[in-house]
């Protein structure tokens, strides 16, 4: 929660509300429903009329409201979403009614209140309908659009950097020679960074020597977070712990127990907060999703982020070593479960593609049969 802070506000279009976070309560102007209505097609009724025979004295649909008082006796065809004539306390399903020479009969009782919303019982004028914090979706925009708010206050997007490190990488569009790598961790955080609701910035790579990643950093520490990917580890040319500290970072912590992904860091420098991601891509994309995009969201202004664990059934026995939390590539069926799918490490990119989840092996369980639920991380 260090990361918490007010970002700015802004007005958007209703139509692009959708993804942002919403900055200020959006309060009902009215009763929902403004008055009493029908939930079904059929006819209201007076309760304590049956089971009988009533005469129709008329109709009324949605868009359009009875004039007339509702005696005795009586009944009004009644479509769903209309409102209740006066004198009206049911509502008769059309499907349990006979009907001809403009009366109608049926054998069944009713409840007071049968079939029908009373005014006010979704909400109350001044209730809070969407609370300040939350990510705006599709049914939000339908409660906006339903409270007549067509300009929607949200917070401000906040600019996150990301930093890959390293002599080994090339630019994506360039063919590496046999030791080299393309730049691929900008581009998938640069993805989830875009799913956490804020905007990425790719600077350029920083080389392996302290005056050139210096360089860098400083210019990404003037974003709200930034993310570096590699030259956390403790190798020889892993400067960034380094060059932060000389910065006067202050770090809250340098290790998870984790795989992939021990040697995270994360902390804060000249008054932003940083992430030492470590440079394998499997061990950024699964720092950045347990870690990071809970930071970044709530620099989104997003009041309560959570993690898309989930739990879903083995296909298979599985079995990992005992001592660390392992995040492990996992295709899932909605159908048959969820599958581990064969990698070669947290390098294999092509394994990363073929998955759609990270099974989430506790570190003090070390095997699981076919049939058995498994923790299992959404990607």
């Amino acid at each position: 929660m260090a990361a918490r802070v007010v970002p700015a506000i802004e007005q958007v279009d209703l139509e692009q509300a959708a993804s942002r976070v919403l900055a200020e309560d959006v309060h009902a102007d009215r009763d929902y429903p403004a008055l009493a209505r029908s939930v079904r097609d059929g006819f209201a009724v007076r309760a304590a009329d049956i089971p009988g025979e009533l005469r129709v004295i008329g109709e009324v649909r949605a868009g359009a409201q009875f004039e007339g008082v509702l005696q005795a006796g009586e009944a009004v065809e009644i479509m769903t979403g209309a409102p209740i004539p006066e004198g009206a306390d049911a509502v008769i399903m059309i499907e349990h009614v006979t009907r001809g020479n403009g009366r109608i009969r049926t054998d069944r009782s009713a409840e007071p209140g049968q079939f029908i919303n009373p005014r006010g019982c979704e909400a109350r004028r001044g209730d809070v309908l969407i609370p300040a914090g939350k990510r705006i979706g599709f049914t939000d925009c339908a409660m906006l659009a339903a409270a007549g708010r067509t300009q929607v206050p949200v917070y401000a997007k906040p600019k996150i950097a990301i930093l890959a490190t390293g002599d080994e990488i090339v630019p994506a569009g360039e063919t590496p020679l046999d030791f080299q790598i393309r730049n691929s961790n900008v581009y998938s955080l640069a993805v989830q960074v875009a799913r956490a609701g804020a905007s990425p910035e790719t600077l350029a790579v920083a080389r392996d020597e302290y005056d050139n990643t210096s360089g860098l950093i400083d210019r990404g520490l003037s974003s709200d977070l930034l993310l570096v990917s590699g030259g956390v580890s403790a190798g020889k040319y892993d400067l960034v712990e380094q060059v932060l500290a000389d910065f006067g970072a202050e770090f809250f912590f340098d290790r998870v127990l984790i795989q992939p992904g021990q040697p995270l860091v994360f902390g804060r420098a000249r008054g932003r907060f940083f992430f030492g991601l470590p440079g394998n891509p499997a061990s950024t994309m699964v720092t950045f999703e347990v870690f990071a995009r809970a930071a970044v969201e709530l620099l989104s202004g997003e009041s309560a982020p959570l993690l898309p664990f989930t739990y879903a059934k083995l296909t298979r026995d599985f079995r990992h070593k005992l001592g660390l939390t392992r995040f492990l590539p996992a295709h899932l069926d909605e159908c048959s479960g969820v599958t581990p799918v064969p990698w070669r490490g947290s390098g294999d990119v092509p394994a990363l593609t073929r998955a759609n989840a990270f099974l989430v092996a506790s570190a003090d369980r070390e095997e699981w049969k076919a049939g058995e639920m498994i923790q299992i991380l959404l990607i």
